[in-house]
């Protein structure tokens, strides 16, 4: 199941970067591992538009070599959150498997790209926030829901539920689901129970 590997490789990713500041490089480096790839780029798209500089990469100079590029745009809903590439320097298509592993180290480069866009304070989201939900719809929904109600756009909406979630220490699939019952309204500011 995805699910499980992208858990897995945020787990892995998480370990050789306890305080959270090398999870991009060592997410690209681990990707370049896994994969028959010449190298990998992980770029983080902001509330401004692209982020200046490549996040991570890993596998040098690519630039005269490159026969094949494979292009994961990462987004959540209609929240552009970055792009993971993989290059090669010999022609051809990934192999089922290795297609499979590549999604799995996208879904892990979503989760890790909306962790960086929603970081305000430098502390790293802890390993269960990130964690991938089976039900994708009820955090659109959420975010959309929010959106609509505090009268901002659906990035400033997903920051918005991460960052309740973060303060929280509860799962923002957990978070989704009382927004969309109704029974949390992540803008009250309030002492809620």
């Amino acid at each position: 199941m995805a699910s499980i590997r992208v858990t897995e490789i945020l787990a892995a990713v998480r370990a050789g970067s306890p305080d959270g500041s090398a999870m991009a490089g060592g997410l690209v480096h681990a990707c370049a591992r896994s994969l028959p790839v010449s190298g990998v780029g992980l770029a983080l798209r902001t509330a401004k538009g692209p982020a200046g500089s490549v996040v991570a990469t890993d596998g040098g100079t690519l630039a005269a070599g490159v026969a094949a590029v494979f292009a994961f745009p990462r987004r959540v809903g209609a929240i552009h959150v970055g792009v993971l590439d993989l290059y090669r320097d010999a022609p051809g298509v990934l192999e089922a498997a290795e297609l499979t592993e590549a999604l799995s180290y996208a879904d892990a480069a979503t989760l890790l790209l909306l962790d960086l866009q929603t970081r305000a304070d430098g502390e790293a989201m802890p390993l269960d926030a990130l964690a991938v939900s089976d039900d994708r719809a009820e955090v659109h929904r959420a975010t959309g829901m929010l959106s609509v109600r505090a009268g901002i756009g659906p990035a400033e909406a997903l920051s918005l539920l991460h960052a309740r979630a973060f303060a929280e220490q509860r799962s923002i699939r957990d978070l989704a689901h009382d927004v969309v019952r109704g029974t949390v309204d992540p803008t009250d500011e309030g002492d809620d129970p």
